[in-house]
């Protein structure tokens, strides 16, 4: 066998078994990320007078309405990562969310993305938005209702991936 082939083989036989994590990475990434949000969630639902003050005083408009809708938004997002429904959908608001609370919340992190990236990689949206887009680039995984649903509806002529869920 020559060198070349050893490689192809050693590399094929790498990226099959790579790819049998993906499922229950992209299971991990959701279950965790998704308990945080909803938790998040929750607890700007139980207190919804100190986050709309403090919408308030980051200037957010409508701030007892924005908490509300924030607060809401993450708990139902939340579960749904947890269960792998709609994942994809779900992640565009929260990816939003997100992206607003970097500005609002994290802005002297946002703007140090470059200077000092250890701030921004520190804040805290920045991981909440991490798994976002992970889940909303690759899909929920095989794990995950929408895999199911998905199967149901491709059928047995054409492929099933795992990031097509």
């Amino acid at each position: 066998m020559n060198t070349n082939s050893f490689v192809v083989r050693a590399y094929s036989l790498l990226v099959r078994g790579a790819s049998y994590l993906q499922a229950p990475v992209l299971l991990i990434i959701r279950l965790y990320w998704g308990w945080e949000f909803f938790l998040t969630g929750k607890g700007k639902l139980s207190d919804l007078g100190k986050v709309t003050s403090f919408f308030a005083d980051l200037h957010v408009p409508f701030p007892k309405f924005s908490a509300a809708l924030v607060g809401t938004t993450e708990c139902v997002g939340g579960l749904l990562l947890i269960l792998g429904l709609a994942s994809r959908l779900i992640s565009i608001p929260l990816i939003f969310l997100l992206c607003v609370a970097f500005v609002t919340a994290d802005s002297e992190a946002l703007h140090s993305i470059f200077s000092d990236t250890d701030k921004f990689f520190a804040a805290t949206p920045f991981l909440f938005l991490f798994a976002c887009v992970l889940v909303f680039v690759f899909g929920p995984g095989a794990i995950s209702i929408d895999y199911l649903i998905g199967k149901k509806f491709r059928g047995p002529a054409s492929g099933t991936t795992t990031s097509n869920a």
